[in-house]
C-alpha cells in the first residue's frame, strides 16, 4: 500500500532549492534492514520531576570507519528536505531555539563543521546567527559540560541546521534536567525571542502536569514541539502538554510509492494517553483517550534509519543518531519554514486543520495497547505518528 496518495516532486523542488544555496554533498543513505547497534546517550532512569535526553545513536557507524573523503553516514540536509518536500531555505528573522540541560562546550564549532561539510551557510555568534545562553537568558555562568546531553545538544542543533538553514539557533542550557530548570530555560527561549522552541526531553507524567503547562508552555504564538520518547507505547511530559506540538517517529527509507520515499510507524515512538492534562479542543480526532493524546505529528526517529551528526565532546565525530530527539527539532523548524504563528494561537492546532498536507503513515507498530489506534499505524491519525510527517509546510501554518 501506498503510504500517500498525494504527489511529492522532490526532484523539482530541489532544482529551485539550488539556484539558491551550494549544492549539498549525498549523503550515504542507511539500509533498513541493518541492525545497528545502538546507544542511548543520556540516562534513560529519569527520577519524578526530571527529565532525559531521546538521542540515540549508532555505536558501529563512525567517519572513521569510511573511506576518505566520503560523505557521512546517515541522512543529510538534502535526503530530509527531499522527504519531507520542503523547498524554502528560511529567514534570519526566524530563530528558533534548541532547550537542553548541561553545557555543551564544543557547540559552536561541531555546528560549523556540520553545516560546513554540507554546503550550509555559517551559523556563528560573531555574524549573530547562533547564540548561547543559561536558563535564565544569560550568557554566563553556563551549566557544567555533560557528555550525554552534548550529543544531544548536537543532534539538535544539526537537524534546525538541515531542515532551515537560514533561520537563527538559539541554545538555551538548564542547569539541570528537572522540569522547572528545563521550564525556566523554555521560557528564557520565548522572552528572547524564539517563536519556536523545541524539547527532546521527557519524563513520566507525576500528577503535576497542569501546573508546568500554566508555568512554562503556555505560550500563544509560540510553536513548541516535544519528543514522545524512544521507549515504544507509553506517555512523556512534556509531549502530553496540551500546548505543545508532541512529535513520534518514523522509520525512513528511499524508495517507494508516488513520494520516492517511505515511511512506518518507528517501534521505539512513545504514544498514549495523558493521566492528568485535559483533551485540547484541537485534537478533534478519535483517539480512544478521554484526556490528551500523543502523538499530534512525527518525522524520522529511528536510529537505524537515522540521522548524520557531527559531535565531539563525548564523542569521536560523525555518528548516525535518532530517536525522537531528532523528529522534534525537524518538526520545530518546520514551523519555521512555515511562518510566523498567529499571536494568539496554539499552532499545534495547525495540523488538524490542514490533514490533507500531510504524509499519512499507515503501516508499523510501537507496541500493545487496547485502543489499536494508540499503538498500531494507520489510516488517519494513530498514537506512534500523530496525523503524519511533513508533505511540505502547509500543515504547519495558521
Amino acid at each position: 500500500m501506498s503510504r500517500s496518495t498525494r504527489r511529492i516532486l522532490a526532484t523539482a523542488a530541489f532544482s529551485a532549492l539550488a539556484l539558491t544555496m551550494p549544492a549539498l554533498p549525498a549523503s550515504a543513505a542507511p539500509s533498513a534492514p541493518a541492525a545497528h547497534p545502538t546507544a542511548h546517550v543520556c540516562d534513560q532512569h529519569a527520577k519524578p520531576g526530571m527529565a532525559t535526553c531521546f538521542a540515540q545513536r549508532q555505536t558501529d557507524t563512525t567517519r572513521a570507519r569510511l573511506a576518505p573523503n566520503a560523505a557521512p553516514s546517515g541522512y543529510g540536509p538534502s535526503d530530509l528536505r527531499a522527504a519531507y518536500n520542503l523547498t524554502g531555505t528560511g529567514s534570519a528573522s526566524a530563530t528558533v531555539a534548541i532547550v537542553d540541560a548541561y553545557d555543551d562546550p564544543n557547540a559552536e564549532s561541531d555546528l560549523a563543521t556540520y553545516r560546513s561539510t554540507y554546503g550550509l551557510p555559517a551559523c556563528t555568534t560573531d555574524n549573530g546567527c547562533f547564540k548561547k545562553v543559561n536558563q535564565k537568558g544569560q550568557s554566563s555562568p553556563l551549566p557544567k559540560a555533560d557528555t550525554g546531553w552534548a550529543g544531544e545538544i548536537s543532534l539538535d542543533l544539526d537537524m534546525v541546521s538541515a531542515i532551515c538553514p537560514n533561520c537563527h539557533i538559539l541554545l538555551v542550557e538548564a542547569d539541570q534536567p528537572t522540569m522547572d530548570d528545563l521550564g525556566t530555560a523554555v521560557n528564557s527561549a520565548v522572552t528572547l525571542g524564539a517563536k519556536y522552541v523545541s524539547n527532546s526531553y521527557g519524563g513520566g507524567e507525576d500528577g503535576n502536569e497542569n501546573t508546568y503547562d500554566t508555568s512554562y508552555f503556555k505560550h500563544p504564538g509560540v510553536a513548541i514541539t516535544a519528543s514522545t520518547g524512544d521507549s515504544g507505547y507509553g506517555i512523556s511530559y512534556p509531549a502530553s502538554s496540551q500546548y505543545v506540538t508532541a512529535v513520534g517517529g518514523t522509520s525512513l527509507t528511499k524508495g517507494g510509492g508516488d513520494r520516492g520515499w517511505s515511511e512506518t510507524a518507528w517501534n521505539g515512538a512513545g504514544s498514549g494517553c495523558s493521566g492528568s492534562v485535559p483533551k485540547p479542543s484541537f485534537q478533534n480526532t478519535d483517539t480512544g483517550c478521554d484526556k490528551r493524546a500523543v502523538a499530534d505529528v512525527s518525522a524520522v526517529a529511528d536510529p537505524q534509519t537515522g540521522v548524520a551528526v557531527y559531535q565531539t565532546y563525548g564523542g569521536s565525530g560523525w555518528a548516525v543518531y535518532g530517536g525522537t530527539s531528532a523528529s522534534a527539532p525537524i518538526i520545530a523548524s518546520v514551523y519555521a519554514l512555515a511562518g510566523t504563528p498567529g499571536a494568539s494561537d496554539t499552532p499545534g492546532a495547525y495540523p488538524y486543520a490542514h490533514t490533507g498536507n500531510l504524509n499519512d503513515v499507515t503501516e508499523g507498530s510501537n507496541g500493545s495497547c487496547d485502543a489499536q489506534q494508540q499503538c498500531n499505524a494507520g489510516p488517519g491519525w494513530d498514537g506512534p505518528t500523530g496525523l503524519g510527517t511533513p508533505n511540505g509546510t502547509a500543515a504547519f501554518t495558521a
